[in-house]
């Protein structure tokens, strides 16, 4: 029996290229609202079916994950930008708009699926952003939940040490539809050579993933190569 993968966010961008980089060896669960892009995704992988939930909706995310008994690896690649600006024009609903689907989200996915995780001794692996690292100016929300997604990573691995892996990815800017619409907001030119290819973000979480069982990747940094 194939491995079982489970990605959110996998209908587009780094979680798409994440499905079919682990659709080559794992049955993999694809993550996503629309019904209709996640079963474009799901038809082009050799072995998937869809998991169909609002991230936010902890009753539809407890409706979808019944009935996986045993996981072997999550990867949590939903998520949004909201708000970019100062913190003086932040308003209380990008934060919360932020924490729910950035960081609540995952935490309570994460939650609910350990028992089939630790049956498997399974891999959760969060992709997160250089805005998890460092915070930069107008960048207050985003950067906020980001950190905060470290923390909960961070957490989890020494949690559950001894049964269940936790690594997370700080990719860099990636050449994304989201990608391209943020520099738009910004006011700044889009010019995808310059930027990581969602496959790169995607092989980084195979090297997690086929590591040995002895051997944790805890967190790697990946940024574009100069040009």
């Amino acid at each position: 029996m194939k491995p079982l993968a489970l990605i959110t966010g996998a209908s587009r961008g780094i979680g798409r290229a994440i499905a079919t980089e682990l659709g080559r060896t794992h049955r993999v669960l694809v993550g996503g609202r629309d019904r209709a892009a996640v079963a474009e995704v799901v038809a082009a992988l050799p072995d998937a079916a869809p998991f169909l939930a609002d991230l936010t909706d902890e009753g539809a995310v407890a409706t979808a994950c019944a009935g996986i008994e045993r996981l072997d690896v999550l990867v949590h690649s939903a998520g949004v930008i909201g708000h970019l600006g100062p913190v003086a024009d932040a308003p209380a609903s990008a934060w919360r708009e932020a924490m729910e689907v950035n960081v609540i989200a995952p935490a309570t996915l994460t939650r609910l699926l350990l028992p089939a995780l630790r049956t498997a001794r399974g891999l959760v692996v969060f992709i997160n952003s250089g805005a998890g690292l460092h915070a930069s100016p107008d960048w207050s929300v985003y950067g906020a939940s980001k950190f905060a997604l470290t923390a909960l990573a961070d957490a989890l691995r020494a949690e559950e040490a001894r049964q269940v892996r936790v690594t997370t990815v700080h990719p860099g800017r990636t050449a994304t539809a989201m990608q391209a619409a943020l520099r738009a907001a910004e006011g700044r030119p889009y010019q995808p050579e310059r930027y990581l290819a969602p496959e790169d973000v995607a092989r980084t979480v195979r090297l997690a993933v086929d590591l040995p069982p002895g051997a944790s990747l805890e967190s790697l940094r990946i940024a574009p190569a100069p040009r």
